[in-house]
């Protein structure tokens, strides 16, 4: 492993942490990027409905991951901006696209982009966003270089996720519903974006690739730990959704299901035949069937504790130990993925 041990991560004199991702500092300006990315020379539908989709809330963790990972690697936050929106730009295009793929009408509480526009206009949507994280690094003042490997960094990140959304998409109909498939789906189209944000914030600030790539590889493993907590949420807690259970109505593997057939594989076929029936067709008595099963079976009780396990991996891990204000923000994510009852799981 290379030694990044020497990173001076910096702080103030009494030692306190900096900001971090509570921190308000930048967004506005981040929001602002990328509504005039978005309006492009001329205000035009796409324009707006791009705007309609960005207006509908969210967190913004990734913007804030950005900018508090800049900052504690020595980069102001004044000078990451173009980076945080680049990555916030990516994020909502990919939920654009799942949406539409997942059929969820419902996002943030308010009618889907796709529900609202059809289905072949938040397609472009999504593709204009996909656009615009590139055009994001122009707000940058830094040297090409530098800006050629923070591109780099959004296509390898992309396609990551890309290819783990598609993975995910096939693990039903190829039966491959065990936990070691289901984690890499998951690792690629959630970790991909979360270590996005860390990889550029260690490019802006001049660090060598191998420590780059160490500091992105162990946020990457925020992707795990949100999904399975997102997962958990949906069949226990509040998505802002129409119902719970949408992900078995929309036939998507989830970590309680692979968790579920590691406890009982003769539950396979059962739980399959839910999956695979159209959304319309699958029942809230199926729905809470399964529920029910995953919970008296023990499936949520293993969950939990893949939970607290990979907590403390990321927590331990000595690469964040290095860089003490990096291992705060991770310490944050943590405390932001248990924040919802009744399972003590939240989401990003």
């Amino acid at each position: 492993m290379t030694d990044i041990s020497h990173i001076d991560a910096p702080h103030d004199s009494a030692g306190e942490r900096l900001p971090g991702l509570v921190a308000h500092e930048g967004l506005d300006e981040v929001e602002a990027c990328m509504v005039h990315l978005a309006v492009g020379s001329r205000l035009d539908r796409l324009g707006r409905m791009v705007q309609e989709h960005l207006n509908g809330g969210g967190r913004r963790i990734r913007a804030r991951l950005a900018l508090a990972a800049a900052e504690a690697l020595g980069v102001s936050r004044s000078a990451s901006l173009g980076w945080a929106a680049a990555c916030e730009l990516l994020h909502n295009a990919a939920l654009i696209h799942d949406d539409l793929q997942d059929g969820d009408r419902v996002r943030r509480g308010y009618p889907s982009l796709w529900a609202r526009h059809g289905a072949a206009q938040a397609v472009n949507a999504g593709d204009l966003l996909l656009m615009l994280p590139t055009l994001a690094l122009e707000r940058l003042d830094i040297d090409d270089a530098r800006r050629w490997r923070l591109a780099r960094a959004i296509a390898s990140r992309a396609e990551r996720a890309v290819r783990g959304q598609a993975l995910e998409l096939d693990l039903v109909g190829r039966r491959r519903l065990d936990w070691h498939a289901w984690a890499i789906a998951a690792e690629g189209k959630s970790g991909a974006l979360l270590a996005l944000p860390v990889e550029g914030a260690a490019i802006l600030a001049g660090l060598a690739m191998p420590s780059v790539n160490l500091l992105a590889g162990a946020f990457a493993q925020f992707g795990l730990l949100y999904q399975i907590h997102d997962d958990v949420l949906d069949l226990w807690g509040d998505k802002g959704r129409e119902q719970r259970g949408n992900d078995l109505r929309e036939g998507k593997p989830s970590a309680v299901v692979a968790t579920h057939l590691e406890l009982h594989p003769g539950d396979l076929e059962d739980v399959v035949a839910v999956l695979e029936k159209p959304r319309a067709q699958t029942t809230d008595e199926e729905v809470e069937a399964l529920t029910r099963r995953f919970e008296v079976g023990g499936a949520l009780k293993v969950v939990g504790e893949r939970i607290a396990m990979l907590e403390s991996r990321v927590l331990e891990d000595p690469v964040l130990k290095a860089v003490p204000n990096l291992h705060g923000l991770a310490e944050e994510l943590v405390t932001q993925l248990r924040g919802g009852a009744p399972t003590a799981v939240g989401r990003f």
